[in-house]
């Protein structure tokens, strides 16, 4: 077992802060960028609307302007659909999904990047890359501070676990436009961190024997990644759940109270892609139970011992098996998935908080 280093444990909850302040910044930005992009796009609509008006309006016929032998106007600018009309047509009418998005507007149905770039979104992730390095040194000197893996305690899983989610979002977002969960995963990242600085901070410390094997670095990483795979789910069938409702309210005439929604695809897209994700995310799931299963036979000689985190374990691994079941077979679809999946994200917060820290077993050294 290496030293401990507690100078480098120092470092790391400094590195903490400053990645949680970095965060900070970043959750500000994000939300900066669905108000301003919002607002643009409701300026764009009423632009529209009152072009549309004014060329449904009868035109008024000046003096000596010419008229031809069919009585129709000799005007050339009577027009409306040039290029302007063209480029600021409403992104939020219903059944334009397929068209162009409109200004301000990148997410298409398939949540590729458009051509153009919000300023505040560019500011947004910049930052959020900044906030992950700064993460990362915390995570790094954690583990030089240990000697060891840090995934010991719940400090620890919540420090790496919270940068794990991020890092995977920056990730995602090379190929997927995925910027409007930017307010909803860093905003967990955040919440992580301070609840780790101020409700689980545990000091630099060696491991219990029950964790001291190399089973620990492929069972908890394993976990650790699938979790943070459900959280960008979590947050995807919840946006789901007000897109829908959003596209409903806006079909039957209500005015829409969900502007910022209008940079969200539509619940379709959420859903497929949060379907897939789910889909990775259990396999990995399926491992982590697999491995703690063979971790538990050589730490205490049993596969299964019906332990209060083994029994949850398995409950996460029935509901995202039974979501998948249910949407692939059982024809689930909409908001009964988008529901299901956030139940079994619920089950997982409820894993590694309330049963580390309330229930009794051979899994309680959470370090509280």
């Amino acid at each position: 077992m290496f030293p401990i280093n507690e100078t480098m444990g120092q470092y790391s909850e400094l590195f903490m802060l400053l990645a949680a302040g970095t965060y900070t910044v970043a959750f500000i930005a994000f939300a900066w960028d669905l108000a301003k992009s919002s607002k643009a796009l409701r300026a764009v609509d009423l632009k529209a609307a009152a072009a549309a008006g004014a060329a449904a309006a009868p035109l008024k016929v000046p003096v000596g302007a010419g008229v031809g032998a069919a009585g129709s106007v000799d005007r050339a600018d009577s027009d409306v659909s040039g290029p302007a009309g063209r480029a600021e047509r409403p992104s939020s009418a219903v059944g334009a999904a397929s068209q162009g998005t409109g200004a301000g507007q990148t997410a298409d149905g398939g949540m590729r990047y458009g051509a153009e770039r919000r300023a505040p979104a560019r500011v947004a992730v910049a930052v959020t890359v900044l906030g992950a390095a700064i993460h990362a040194a915390g995570v790094i000197t954690r583990a030089i501070g240990a000697g060891r893996v840090p995934w010991g305690n719940m400090y620890e899983f919540l420090t790496t676990g919270a940068f794990v989610a991020v890092a995977v979002f920056l990730i995602v977002l090379i190929r997927r436009d995925l910027r409007f969960l930017g307010t909803f995963v860093i905003g967990l990242a955040i919440i992580m961190l301070v609840a780790a600085s101020v409700a689980f901070w545990t000091p630099v410390g060696h491991l219990v024997p029950a964790l001291q094997s190399y089973w620990l670095v492929i069972h908890v990483s394993i976990a650790v990644m699938s979790s943070a795979l459900f959280t960008l789910t979590f947050a995807m069938s919840a946006l789901q759940l007000l897109q829908s409702y959003r596209t409903k309210a806006v079909a039957a005439g209500k005015p829409d109270k969900l502007g910022f929604m209008r940079l969200v695809p539509s619940a379709l897209s959420l859903e497929n892609l949060s379907y897939r994700i789910n889909a990775i995310a259990f396999i990995g799931w399926t491992f982590t139970l697999m491995f703690g299963a063979i971790w538990a036979e050589k730490a205490w000689g049993r596969f299964w011992g019906w332990d209060t985190k083994e029994v949850w374990t398995f409950v996460i691994w029935v509901v995202y098996a039974g979501y998948l079941h249910a949407r692939a077979t059982r024809g689930w679809t909409g908001t009964r998935a988008a529901w299901l999946s956030i139940v079994g994200y619920l089950c997982v917060v409820f894993n590694f908080t309330i049963v580390n820290q309330f229930f009794n077993g051979l899994h309680s050294y959470s370090g509280l």
